[in-house]
């Protein structure tokens, strides 16, 4: 007997359905981030469709024939505990052709994503807090605005220091040329020596990537981009921090932030070895 689900490629208006899972799913996606992760990769998010529609999704956004990361794996309520969603994960995962692939799982399913192959590399804590915006922060004359101009600078600054898996300029192209997004850098000896971005999301705002080279930059950048908020500063914001950053650690508590959710970063294939140590503020769980 055939299997009367299908299983196809989503189109850009299928993201709005799979953002809305995830945010029922409490992982408060960016209001812009539908549109910024399809035109990264238009053929990396999958469906498998049932006769209501869409009944599971995963997404395995390619950056490279070296690197590809996955998220988005979710199961429509009323059809889990019936295998979809694994028929899905193993359609596409096992068709993935890049050497190493990423992801940022729960803790609980961490044991299945072994079996497929993937090996734990460090957990991420989601921080949050409500915050005022700071009365003593004074702009710095090295701090500007990026813009969809520098993207190539950005990039080349996170290939040089090992902050991402593999070279996105497509994703920043949307990332830091989002008219919702705000993204800030420190002048360097690249142009840049670190830079972070802050995106209004379903709930409150996001500060992610967050780069820099110490803890005194980072501060400092975290504080000029709460102070860009345009609204709702009774809203929480969120700093997803890889767990052995113990500077990233210091500065959410300073700040009064948190611990609301963490994850596993796992890999299959060789692990690219991210400077963590530089690395305050993931970009997002879903494409690294």
């Amino acid at each position: 007997m055939t299997n009367p689900e299908k299983i196809r490629r989503l189109r850009a208006h299928d993201l709005t359905t799979m953002l809305q899972w995830a945010a029922e799913e409490g992982w408060n996606p960016g209001q812009d981030d539908a549109s910024i992760f399809f035109e990264t990769d238009p053929e990396g998010y999958w469906g498998l469709f049932d006769k209501k529609g869409l009944a599971a999704t995963i997404s395995l956004v390619t950056y490279s024939a070296d690197y590809a990361f996955i998220g988005f794996y979710m199961c429509r309520p009323d059809r889990r505990g019936q295998g979809l969603g694994m028929r899905l994960w193993n359609s596409v995962s096992n068709d993935a052709v890049a050497q190493t692939i990423g992801l940022d799982g729960v803790v609980a399913q961490q044991e299945n994503y072994a079996k497929s192959g993937f090996v734990l590399a460090h957990r991420n804590i989601r921080m949050a807090g409500v915050l005022a915006n700071p009365a003593d922060f004074t702009a710095p004359a090295d701090l500007y605005d990026l813009k969809i101009d520098d993207i190539a600078i950005a990039d080349a600054f996170e290939q040089s220091l090992h902050l991402f898996g593999e070279s996105r300029l497509s994703f920043l192209k949307g990332w830091i040329g989002s008219e919702k997004h705000t993204a800030l850098a420190l002048y360097g000896p690249m142009g840049i020596r670190g830079y972070g971005v802050i995106r209004p999301c379903q709930e409150g705002y996001k500060i992610g990537p967050l780069f820099a080279e110490n803890e005194t930059d980072a501060e400092c950048l975290f504080k000029a981009l709460l102070s860009r908020r345009k609204n709702s500063l009774e809203s929480p914001v969120y700093l997803d921090i890889p767990e052995p950053n113990q500077a990233a650690a210091n500065l959410a508590a300073r700040h009064g932030m948190r611990p609301v959710f963490e994850t596993a970063r796992m890999y299959r294939g060789t692990n690219p070895k991210l400077d963590l140590t530089r690395t305050f503020g993931i970009t997002s769980f879903e494409l690294g």
